[in-house]
């Protein structure tokens, strides 16, 4: 099984020892989707799966999530978090055993969650409605300071709403200082996904990049290369590519992705589950 770079207490004194540079975005792979972002010492989670939830539901099946990496961190030794959300409802975007011992470590946690999402969150993460925050895709976006929110839709697949028009699979745009960060959650290429984001001037981008396969049961992503085509028609100056080597089921080699990045010149970075990456500067600058 594969080890984090960081894990357990040494994960915890990083992210400690990137308090002393505030004005610095500090930003973590925990694996999947999820990672930790830290600007002027206030900490956001986004889309963590920090569990065996998976791997327990489908022992014995004819899917088994068979874990390839270990975790970084138990949600519950991290009391410190402002923030979490969640991109959609699948499991390793929206763990209860991740996220409630998340909400009982920290009792002020603003989560937030597609609106269309709402009533199932609530009965996942065992509250009431009204301790979740809803967000809505093309929306008005949502300050929880120092961060900014606004979401957009993906297409898991498609692009899915609800009865009221709301969108079941976001991703999000954010805010931090001088940065913007887009977190794609679960996407394939849609038509004025790139327009979209070209109006934002994003810094860095969290794309997923397993792909489809529907022999492996595996749905809803970038493959490598869509990653790369959307960064360049959306001019994203870097991509931090995830959701591989988690469950030996659905994963991928990095190879492609980095072949294609290199090919059309595109700046990326490849990080290992724990690792941290700091920004000091926009990258246009």
């Amino acid at each position: 099984m594969i080890k984090p770079v960081l894990q357990d207490d040494a994960f915890l004194e990083d992210v400690a020892r990137a308090k002393e540079n505030p004005d610095d975005l500090h930003l973590w792979w925990l694996g999947q989707s999820g990672y930790l972002i830290q600007w002027n010492r206030h900490h956001l989670l986004i889309d963590p799966y920090l569990s065996d939830s998976l791997t327990k539901k489908y022992a014995g099946t004819d899917k088994p999530h068979v874990r390839m990496t270990e975790r970084v961190i138990a949600p519950e030794r991290l009391g410190f978090i402002d923030i979490v959300t969640s991109s959609h409802h699948h499991t390793d975007h929206l763990d209860a055993e991740t996220l409630i011992p998340l909400l009982q470590a920290n009792p002020k946690l603003t989560v937030i969650v597609p609106r269309a999402n709402t009533a199932f969150a609530t009965e996942r993460l065992q509250v009431q409605p009204g301790r979740l925050t809803p967000i809505r895709a093309d929306g008005d976006a949502i300050q929880v300071d120092p961060f900014k929110f606004h979401a957009i839709p993906s297409a898991h697949e498609s692009l899915e709403q609800d009865e009221h028009g709301d969108h079941r699979f976001i991703g999000l745009i954010i805010k931090a200082g001088k940065w913007t960060i887009y977190h794609s959650g679960d996407c394939v290429p849609y038509d004025g996904l790139a327009e979209r984001l070209r109006t934002w001037s994003i810094d860095i981008a969290l794309l997923p990049i397993n792909g489809r396969d529907p022999a492996r049961g595996v749905s809803g992503n970038f493959n490598g290369k869509e990653a790369v085509e959307l960064a360049q028609a959306a001019t994203i100056k870097r991509v931090i590519p995830c959701h591989y080597e988690m469950f030996e089921f659905n994963t991928v080699s990095t190879d492609g992705f980095i072949q294609a990045s290199e090919e059309v010149s595109q700046d990326y970075q490849v990080l290992k589950c724990g690792e941290r990456v700091v920004f000091s500067r926009r990258l246009d600058q």
